[in-house]
């Protein structure tokens, strides 16, 4: 599964202004809200992120986070990434704050796709320059290029 059949120029959020997690995630939801046709309000979503931030953080490390979520009214998985124009705390793993956030909203019943989907952000994120490059992308295609380059496999 490559990012290319996930995201979308439409689904990137190539400046977002947010001051804390929860504004974050407020934003990330009435974006998300928009590309599922309104078939999730955003408050529900905002909720939803909510209730999945309290089981644990979705901040990784290295300033990213991968916020995900499922519904059952979906019928596909949508990606949607936002660079914050500042980082903000996330309650990361290594308490380090974020500036790169993935969010995945899927189907109920899709578990492979969705833990599929979460496994390609991460691989993709393990590498240090990839993210660097989307901190330095001067704007929305130049995140676009560098979030849908074909994975390229290491050598052993």
């Amino acid at each position: 599964m490559d990012l290319e059949d996930l995201v979308s120029e439409h689904a990137i959020i190539p400046a977002l202004d947010a001051d804390s997690k929860k504004q974050a995630l407020q934003e990330l939801a009435a974006k998300a809200a928009e590309l599922t046709g309104r078939a999730i309000p955003a408050r529900e979503i905002f909720d939803t992120l909510l209730q999945r931030e309290r089981l644990g953080s979705t901040g990784l490390g290295r300033g990213i986070a991968i916020p995900h979520v499922k519904f059952k009214e979906l019928d596909r998985i949508y990606c949607l990434f936002a660079r914050l124009n500042k980082p903000i705390d996330f309650e990361a793993l290594d308490e380090e704050p974020v500036d790169l956030v993935f969010l995945l909203l899927a189907p109920e019943h899709a578990s492979g796709d969705h833990l599929k989907a979460l496994a390609r952000i991460s691989r993709l994120l393990r590498e240090p320059e990839i993210s660097q490059r989307l901190r330095d992308a001067r704007d929305l295609k130049g995140i676009f290029q560098v979030l849908t380059e074909p994975a390229t496999p290491h050598a052993a």
